[in-house]
Order: C-alpha cells, then sequence, then structure tokens
C-alpha cells in the first residue's frame, strides 16, 4: 500500500505512521488534489457559432490533506505539533512512496487549514486532528528517479552500444539516444556536454532541433536546462546567447522514442550526457 511522506530537506514526516506504529502522524481518508489538475483554456470567439480553440495552460495544483497526529501524552502531542508547524512554515515536498520504492513528488506551500476546534479535533492531550490546505505551483508528479543516457568519446566505433546507428566520424560524438519516458506527461531533459568539442546539436524524435554554437575546450561542462529554458557553463556563466536562431527546448514525449545528438571535433574526455525525471498527471 503506497504511503504519503511529507519533507523540507531537514526532517521528514512518515504521514502513515499510525497504522504502521501506533503513533505519529497519519493522512486520513477524504484528501484531494491528487487527480488531474485544473486547466485553464482559451476560445477564440468570431461572429458565428460557438468558438475556436486556442491553448490550454496547466494551472497550479491544491491539496487539501486531512491528518492525525496520535501521540504518547499531552508533553508528546505537543512535541509532534510543533514539529508539523515547523514543517508546514516554508515549502515542503510531498511524496508518495509506492510499495516498490518508487516515489512521486510535488513542492507545496501551506495556503490554509491547520486550525482545530478545541473539544472535538482535540482535547490537547493525544490526540489532534485538522485538514491542511496546499498549493503545488507545478502541477505535475515527478519522479524521483532520474534517466540518464550517454554518449561518449572520439572513437570509429558506435557510441550508445546497441542504441546507435549513424556511421560515427572520429572527429564526431553523435548518435541515437532512446528515451523510455515512463510518466505519462512530458519530461524535460537536462543536456550535459563535456569538452573538448563545439556546436552540440540535439535533434527530438519529431525533428525539433536545439543548436548551440560554441566551443568547450577540456574540462569545460555546458548545461542546458530545457525546464527552465538555461544554458550555462561549468562555472554557472550564461552562455545563452551560443544559441543557434529560433532554439526549440523540446520535451520527451511520454513512451519509447529516439532523438539524436552530436558534438564536432571531440577528444578523450568528451561526452553528451541526457537526463530527465518522469512526469505524471496524476497519482493513487
Amino acid at each position: 500500500m503506497p504511503k504519503l511522506l511529507l519533507s523540507n530537506g531537514a526532517d521528514t514526516l512518515d504521514l502513515n505512521e499510525i497504522a504502521d506504529k501506533g503513533l505519529g502522524y497519519q493522512a486520513k481518508r477524504g484528501a484531494t488534489g491528487f487527480g488531474l489538475p485544473p486547466v485553464a483554456v482559451q476560445w477564440l470567439e468570431g461572429a458565428g457559432d460557438g468558438a475556436a480553440y486556442r491553448r490550454r495552460r496547466v494551472l497550479p495544483r491544491d491539496i487539501d490533506l486531512p491528518l492525525e497526529i496520535w501521540a504518547r501524552s499531552r508533553a508528546d502531542l505537543q512535541a509532534r505539533l510543533s514539529r508539523m508547524a515547523i514543517m508546514l512554515a516554508g515549502r515542503c515536498t510531498l511524496v508518495l512512496q509506492d510499495d516498490d520504492g518508487t516515489r512521486w513528488q510535488t513542492d507545496v506551500y501551506r495556503t490554509g487549514g491547520g486550525d482545530f476546534a478545541y473539544g472535538v479535533e482535540t482535547t490537547g492531550e493525544r490526540e489532534f486532528e485538522t485538514i491542511v490546505t496546499f498549493r503545488a505551483p507545478d502541477p505535475y508528479w515527478t519522479s524521483s528517479t532520474v534517466e540518464t543516457r550517454q554518449i561518449t568519446g572520439a572513437a570509429t566505433k558506435p557510441f550508445l552500444t546497441g542504441l546507435s546507428k549513424l556511421t560515427v566520424a572520429a572527429s564526431q560524438a553523435i548518435g541515437e539516444i532512446q528515451l523510455n519516458n515512463s510518466g505519462d506527461a512530458e519530461a524535460y531533459p537536462v543536456w550535459k556536454v563535456h569538452g573538448p568539442g563545439h556546436t552540440f546539436t540535439a535533434v527530438s524524435p519529431s525533428g525539433e532541433r536545439l543548436r548551440w554554437t560554441g566551443r568547450l575546450d577540456s574540462g569545460q561542462v555546458l548545461t542546458v536546462d530545457t525546464k527552465r529554458g538555461t544554458v550555462t557553463d561549468q562555472a554557472g556563466a550564461n552562455r545563452y546567447n551560443l544559441l543557434a536562431p529560433a532554439p526549440r527546448l523540446w520535451t520527451v514525449e511520454p513512451g519509447l522514442s529516439t532523438a539524436e545528438a552530436s558534438l564536432l571535433d571531440v577528444a578523450k574526455g568528451s561526452r553528451i550526457v541526457c537526463s530527465w525525471q518522469p512526469r505524471k498527471w496524476m497519482v493513487v
């Protein structure tokens, strides 16, 4: 049975403790906001009947989470309440962990709830109940597992054994990268290009092209984060200006697909690393 965790980097609350241990924190029945997130749809209305669809924007996700605390004593209840209050004071991460260890998570902020009626939700002794309302700015659930594919070196043999089908020149790192997005929403790849080499190109399965025209010396690393829309070097300096005109920061579609990546004038130590985290619309 999956369980919920709430973490802020410094502490983690297991929201299945009462079921497992008889004491602690527990997420109760009635939680909402784990399904499809809301969307805002734009329509174009003309002189005729009806309207034409323009585009859709996925909105932040709101989550209502009923919580229960069962403590050993009044002092233990106060300590657990204080621990929860510290957790909810800022950004935290709500995690759904499956039986196989797979974790799907989203960053959340408390926007309301957390109050109680004295004598109803608690008597101030051992038990406490409340409902906390969160908002997740990113409406998708992101896997904690990072998928990675790599093309390496300057050689006359194929890169990515078993995956590359392209003819390779000694001065090129070029190959086909098999992308397996196990989620059901688009995932954003992060490209890390390790020099030496120049003119990095990544072509999506549908032909969208991302090209960076600069040069990297040995030991230099270029990072292209397609979600943040940033292009930086190993020192964090902005290298976005060296992208070719009309760059397409394309995403990885759900399922299995094949992309191409290349780097020119490579040598030992040159490599292209593509990584992404699968995302889901909803979790159960």
